[in-house]
């Protein structure tokens, strides 16, 4: 029983992926057909991840009232609606309508669940976990790189949209798997402090702004890798370009998959030391100059991998660093900063690209890199666990 609710866990996982890599990958494709500025992506982004932002800034909230299943079910069925909203969309602005739903799905059941592992499985679990986050943000990309050469961009978002009805099918012929673990959820949860008692704690705020900066890093990636291969390579068709947004999410699935197996041995915090260094090393391919794209690929693959092991890691830590009675609203507030990273620096580098050149997207990565680390560090002299 236990095994199956942990398939039906890293199910869910995939089905948060999924929607995450889809903008990034359809919007070259989109922005023509809207006839807007490139930059105008960031906007769409920005509104997504502000949802999602007050989703997770509720969820300690949410976790206290309703169980996780039911968190899941809610969420998923938001999305749904936001993808099937995307497919039918013919004008720019219908975009933000359905942006609503497409956030505030994500961050909830992304709080909640991770919530949940945090305080009842190990990192390894963790990383396995968001290794299957990966491969649905690597799927996703695949079908709108499909769905452009033989059908439309809308038809992308509208595939991905069944595949999640799917998803969502079998999370609830999967709620009586839940119920075992009911009691102990309700023990859990009981005694959660809330967000104005948490964010006093030392500590939380350095790991705050490095979880900001994490997904300021990876929130770029995740919308402007297409666009970067499209601006600095030429000779590229239109599903190639879309299907490099999967190089990033494949990285991120490849770095959660070795991390899974050696995160027990190494620690949370080794684990994020050596995935910033292979971030930067991949970030350093990305820089050299060649006439192909072949070696920026693998360099946005190896950030990808660099990447893999500091969101799940960074989770992870919230009960031993903070205590399981900060735990919720710590993860509650670390998915708040990380979308607001997500929100406003693609975003910022949007316009920045727009003026300067796309070509500055491997310095903006490692500014993000060097805060990420900084803080974390900060953060461990604090604390001193």
């Amino acid at each position: 029983m236990f095994s199956l609710l942990l398939a039906v866990i890293y199910l869910i996982f995939i089905s948060l992926g999924l929607p995450d890599s889809l903008l990034g990958s359809g919007w070259p494709k989109m922005q023509m057909v809207f006839n807007v500025p490139s930059s105008y992506a960031g906007y769409v982004s920005m509104t997504i991840s502000f949802m999602t932002i007050i989703s997770a800034l509720f969820s300690p909230r949410i976790i206290k009232r309703f169980h996780t299943k039911w968190i899941v079910i809610f969420s998923i069925m938001l999305t749904v609606f936001g993808l099937l909203g995307f497919s039918i969309s013919s004008q720019y602005a219908m975009l933000f309508l359905f942006a609503v739903p497409y956030g505030l799905g994500a961050g909830a059941i992304d709080a909640s669940v991770n919530h949940y592992v945090a305080n009842n499985y190990s990192g390894s679990v963790m990383n396995f976990l968001h290794c299957f986050y990966g491969v649905g943000a690597v799927i996703s990309p695949s079908i709108m790189a499909l769905a452009l050469k033989y059908a439309r961009w809308n038809e992308g978002y509208r595939w991905t949209a069944y595949l999640q009805i799917g998803i969502l099918l079998v999370c609830i012929m999967a709620l009586p798997l839940w119920k075992k673990n009911d009691e102990e959820i309700d023990e859990e949860t009981s005694d959660s402090a809330g967000i104005r008692q948490t964010i006093k704690v030392p500590g939380v705020v350095l790991t705050l702004i490095g979880f900001f900066a994490y997904c300021a890093g990876e929130a770029t990636c995740f919308l402007w890798t297409p666009s970067y291969f499209a601006g600095t390579k030429t000779g590229l068709s239109d599903e190639l370009i879309a299907s490099f947004g999967s190089l990033i999410f494949g990285g991120l699935m490849l770095g959660r998959l070795i991390s899974g197996f050696i995160s027990n041995k190494l620690g949370d915090r080794l684990l994020i030391r050596i995935g910033i260094i292979v971030e930067v090393a991949g970030i350093a391919m990305v820089c050299v100059k060649t006439y192909g794209y072949l070696l920026s690929a693998i360099g946005f693959v190896v950030i990808g991998t660099g990447m893999g092991p500091i969101y799940p890691a960074i989770q992870h830590m919230a009960p031993t660093n903070f205590g399981k009675r900060y735990s919720a609203a710590v993860i509650g507030l670390q998915m708040a900063s990380a979308y607001v990273g997500s929100t406003f620096m693609p975003m910022v580098f949007g316009h920045l690209q727009q003026n300067i050149g796309i070509g500055i997207m491997p310095v903006y990565l490692l500014i993000f890199a060097a805060l990420n680390i900084g803080m974390l560090e900060l953060t461990y002299k604090t604390i001193r666990v």
